[in-house]
């Protein structure tokens, strides 16, 4: 038996195989680049076929995690180095904000990039968002780029209305509520802001609740009025297209009433909707002298409906005000005014209240001395009946 020690076993050469749970991934976002650039270049310049790739993509690479680097190539072509130059170490792509034509439809193409916002984490969708508010402000971007704010995914993951808030408190602040309409409705996105939630929470009542809570109320005021809005330009549509099709005036007073209800619009609202609906159903003659006699006949024969949408005086006023703008923007009109007030007067439409009321304080500029010269017989006829009535009362 040898006395000599047994060689005792060495790790050289050795690998040990780690657990699972002690593995930790690499943040590596080199290789994600060289990832998203090189599918990014395989698509060419089809923007079809980039928005497939970017989809499928997001299955296999980690969006979330990358979130800036994928911002960086999709805005700049390539990731950014400290200080906002492009790495040119790097692979880049021509595909980017920066490198595409400038015209509307393709940013309107690259404004595709907000339905990645999942992929963000909630710090870099609010900064996304801010400096979204401040581009729209500067004109640097086309309010366009909110409808893929409508994308299912986003609304229903409740994204859409959260980046919409930092989105607009950035932009009102930098500008104010009117520049903010008027940008949306330049490109048909002030009827849309209710998409911005699901269908189930679509309505006036949620949208006010949620913006307002946040500091939007001048958002939730806008809101209301563009669904008013909507409210009086579907009325007067169907008004018209009832009166052409001969609907009876006691079916369209009933229609009108119960879209007052519903809608909640005003009747003020709805005697000038009336009024527009009603000198809008007929073709009217060319000759100054000629129009007037038609007027008197059409407005006679519609008399109902004008009255069943002035119950009260300020209804009254209002339509007086609507007669005025009327005559005045239709030149073969201005010498009618006076015998259509009269006509509504006789008919019981007009009070003598509200044309008393209009003639001393409440009428528009539009016209004015043109139209209170008309006015003034008529006028001296109701003080002097108004005195005799009162001084008949005293002898009683």
């Amino acid at each position: 038996m040898s006395n000599q020690k047994q060689q005792k076993p060495t790790l050289t050469g050795q690998r040990f195989k780690t657990r699972k749970r002690d593995e930790k991934e690499r943040f590596d976002p080199t290789q994600f680049q060289e990832s998203i650039v090189q599918g990014l270049n395989q698509t060419g310049t089809d923007l079809e076929a980039v928005a497939k790739f970017l989809d499928s993509s997001g299955a296999k690479l980690d969006y979330r995690r990358y979130a800036e680097t994928l911002f960086d190539i999709l805005v700049a072509g390539g990731m950014l180095a400290p200080g906002g130059a492009l790495s040119d170490d790097m692979t880049r792509t021509n595909f980017c904000l920066f490198t595409a034509p400038e015209d509307v439809k393709t940013m309107k193409a690259y404004a595709q990039l907000l339905l990645f916002l999942k992929g963000f984490s909630e710090s870099e969708r609010n900064k996304l968002a801010m400096l979204t508010g401040i581009l729209l402000a500067n004109g640097s971007l086309s309010a366009s780029i909110l409808s893929s704010l409508f994308n299912d995914n986003l609304v229903k993951d409740g994204v859409s209305p959260a980046f919409a808030v930092k989105l607009f408190k950035m932009w009102i602040n930098e500008k104010d509520i009117n520049s903010v309409a008027a940008s949306l409705r330049k490109v048909g996105m002030d009827s849309r802001l209710m998409e911005l939630f699901p269908v189930n929470k679509r309505s006036y009542d949620h949208f006010s609740k949620y913006f307002i809570d946040a500091g939007l109320k001048e958002l939730s005021d806008f809101a209301r009025n563009q669904q008013s809005l909507g409210a009086r330009k579907e009325l007067q549509k169907e008004l018209q297209e009832q009166m052409s099709q001969g609907v009876s005036f006691k079916e369209i007073i009933v229609y009108g009433k119960e879209e007052m209800k519903k809608s909640g619009i005003s009747e003020q609202m709805v005697i000038c909707i009336m009024w527009t609906s009603i000198m809008g159903s007929v073709e009217w003659n060319k000759k100054e002298e000629l129009v007037t006699e038609q007027a008197i006949k059409h407005l006679k024969q519609h008399s109902p409906l004008l009255k069943a949408f002035t119950t009260q005086g300020l209804s009254e006023l209002t339509l007086l005000l609507r007669v005025q703008e009327y005559c005045y923007d239709n030149i073969h009109f201005m010498k009618a005014f006076q015998k259509i007030v009269l006509l509504l007067y006789k008919v019981d439409v007009l009070s003598e209240e509200a044309v008393l009321k209009w003639y001393t304080e409440a009428h528009l500029a539009k016209g004015k001395s043109v139209f209170l010269e008309q006015m003034k017989k008529f006028v001296e006829w109701l003080k002097n009946a108004e005195e005799e009535s009162e001084s008949e009362e005293e002898t009683d």
